[in-house]
Parts: structure tokens; sequence; C-alpha cells
């Protein structure tokens, strides 16, 4: 048991300080060159990316768990919690290499955080719900909590873009699209959300099963 905890409290270190370590780099490399004047706005165009949101979700998943004996640690070793952001985190990753990879080629150090804000960091944080995270049976009505965050992502994208007329993904410019088409795309994520979220509940469902099946009479 000890053993255990310990690796996986390593894990979480690791790919804590990746996690930081590679939203730090794509900060530096989204501001670099800028003139001063345009650093706040770049910055807020920064934390308008679902990819970025979710990024930080991810390494404060990895981080406060290590200081277990907090209010922060014990609500982010919650189930519902690791589930809902393990979700996030694999959407970002399947859009991403089904409907963005394709539209640009990052080089040197861009594809290197390219890769880890899309493909290790999710791929990180699915294994770990898997593999560290205790099963609680989770409920089938938790897929449609977990909507809250990307509708609330999609009220303030509409928001920000149609003030600055800046919009992070192709599929919701509502500028190039307009309102109905982006509207479409939006809806057909929420669908898609709602699909995965139900993935991890049977799995976790499933998963909770078999260790009762296992556990001593």
């Amino acid at each position: 048991m000890a053993g255990g905890l310990k690796a996986g409290a390593i894990w979480r270190g690791a790919f804590a300080g990746l996690g930081w370590a590679t939203l730090g780099a794509q900060y530096v490399l989204m501001i670099d060159g800028v003139p001063p004047a345009e650093v706040a706005g770049r910055t807020l165009n920064f934390f308008s990316y679902f990819t970025i949101l979710t990024n930080l979700l991810v390494a404060l998943a990895m981080t406060a768990p290590l200081v277990a004996g907090t209010a922060v640690g014990r609500f982010a070793a919650s189930n519902s919690v690791r589930a809902a952001i393990t979700l996030f985190a694999v959407v970002v990753g399947v859009v991403y290499h089904l409907l963005l990879a394709a539209t640009w080629k990052p080089t040197g150090l861009q594809w290197w955080v390219d890769q880890g804000l899309h493909t290790v960091m999710p791929l990180a944080m699915l294994v770990d719900w898997l593999v560290l995270t205790p099963r609680t049976r989770l409920g089938w009505r938790e897929p449609l909590r977990w909507q809250i965050f990307p509708l609330a992502y999609g009220a303030w994208t509409l928001l920000h873009g149609s003030i600055s007329g800046w919009w992070p993904y192709w599929f919701v410019d509502v500028d190039a699209l307009g309102m109905a088409g982006a509207a479409v795309n939006f809806g057909g994520l929420l669908v898609f959300f709602a699909l995965v979220g139900l993935a991890v509940v049977a799995i976790d469902r499933s998963l909770a099963g078999r260790d009762r099946t296992r556990a001593p009479a």
C-alpha cells in the first residue's frame, strides 16, 4: 500500500511539473515578440482556449492531491472531480487530433508544447483516473453536471468573440460561420461531451463492480 501511494505521488508530481512547465512555455510562446500594449489582450486570449483551461485543471488535479491533508487536496482527489477533468482532457485530445491538428504545422518548441497540451497531459490524466483514483460508482446524472463547464466556456467564447472579433477555434468562429453554423458545431461538441461522459461513468461503474468482486469476504 505504501509503495503504491509513493508511486502515485511520484506520478502526479512528475506530471504536475510537466503540466505547469508546458502551460508556462505556451504562454511565453504566445506573447513572444508582442508589443507591451498587446500583452494584456494576448493574455486574455490565452485563457480563452478550452485547451488551456483544461490543462490548468489537469495540472491542478495532479498537484492538489500531493497536499492530501487540505480541503483542496481532498476535493481534487474525489472521483467525480477527477472523472470530470478526465472527460474534458479526453475531449481536448480527440478534438485536437481530429479537427485541429491538420490546420497547422508547429515546429521546434511549439511542437513539443503542442504535444504536451493535446496528447501527453490528456493521456496522463486518463491513466491517473483509471489507475490511481478510487472508484465510487458514479451516477448516470454526472455527465449532465459536467456539461456546466463547456456551456460556461461557450457563453464566454461568444461574449469575448463578439466584442473582440477573435475566436479560439475555427468551428466556433461566428464571424466566418454565422451564428447558426457555430451553434450547430458547438451543439455537436456538447453531444460529444455527453457521450464521452456516459462512457466515463460506464467505465467507472464497471471497475467499481470488479473491485467489489475481488474484495475479500
